[in-house]
């Protein structure tokens, strides 16, 4: 089975784009958000990486 990385609608806060992350390694989706956060807080190039992953990654349907 391959694993592809999408945006996941259930849960998400904005985009899904953290939730889909996680579910894609298997890591709790709390601990991407703080990651994520603390990237953008401390270089802002999560920001503009946040809006290119929610451009780019496709939508998982129900």
């Amino acid at each position: 089975m391959e694993r592809k990385l999408y945006r996941i609608r259930e849960g998400r806060v904005l985009c899904g784009v953290c939730n889909g992350v996680a579910r894609y390694f298997g890591i709790d989706v709390t601990l991407v958000r703080i990651l994520w956060v603390a990237l953008t807080l401390c270089y802002s190039a999560g920001f503009w990486v946040y809006i290119i992953a929610a451009i780019l990654m496709p939508d998982l349907e129900p």
